[in-house]
């Protein structure tokens, strides 16, 4: 598997970490994508003392996995900037969410957007299915809500909305505190319908993102018993959960 992070010394001596490809836990896909597993984060990541930059440009994957580098930054013991130079899109915007300075490029871009799952069978396992998604939805907004101090409500539009935010919209709605190289109060607002150019916006990613799956697990296949869904299989489809 080739490692998408790279551990260097700036010239102020501060530790920094590029985190770029397809995030998951799963050795088996990453040894096919670029990718990003929470195990060998891990082992990178105890080695480092004092502060740390993260630089970030992943346009997601899998939220169990974000979820646990999300958390392994939350417990170093040090100060954490997140800079994304590219992108910091689904799952990867969680991971961003880890740290109390997120700065972005100013041709960068951070989206959000509501978890989906690929699941077949009867009613109920639907039922069960949905009530996961919401689940892990009200997860994530745990991580955006600590992050901008937004209403609930209000980050739960921004997901169903599948939300691409520029520097300056990530800093005006919270999820990022600072422009790189600029000021971003010193750029001019262009008056938009914005839910327009987000609906447009997201259409044209989701069918490009998933026809292109050099940047997609391939869905898996699962079978459920008729008495009920055992719980190994939940948390193998929880595992499967993409943000």
């Amino acid at each position: 598997m080739r490692k998408f992070w790279n551990w260097v010394k700036n010239e102020e001596g501060v530790e920094e970490l590029r985190i770029g490809g397809y995030i998951t836990d799963d050795d088996f896909l990453a040894s096919f994508f670029d990718s990003t597993t929470p195990n060998e984060f891990k082992e990178q990541l105890n080695v480092r003392k004092g502060d740390i930059t993260v630089w970030i440009n992943s346009p997601g994957g899998e939220t169990i996995a974000a979820s646990q580098i999300y958390t392994m930054l939350k417990e170093y013991n040090g100060n954490i900037t997140v800079k994304v130079d590219g992108i910091a899109w689904s799952a990867a915007s969680i991971i961003a969410m880890a740290s109390d300075n997120v700065l972005l490029s100013p041709t960068a871009l951070l989206m959000i957007h509501n978890p989906l799952m690929g699941v077949y069978g009867e009613v109920s396992d639907m039922e069960q299915a949905i009530n996961v998604l919401n689940e892990v939805k009200e997860s994530i907004i745990n991580a955006y809500q600590l992050k901008t101090g937004l209403p609930r409500t209000k980050i739960s539009r921004l997901m169903d909305a599948e939300t691409f935010m520029n520097a300056r919209s990530a800093i005006e709605i919270g999820f990022a505190d600072g422009m790189l190289y600029g000021n971003a109060d010193e750029l001019e607002s262009v008056t938009v319908d914005r839910m327009t150019s987000v609906a447009a916006t997201a259409g044209a990613f989701r069918s490009r993102f998933r026809n292109n799956k050099g940047l997609q697990k391939p869905s898996p296949v699962i079978s459920y018993e008729n008495n009920g869904v055992p719980i190994e299989s939940l948390e193998k489809r929880l595992n499967l959960i993409i943000h």
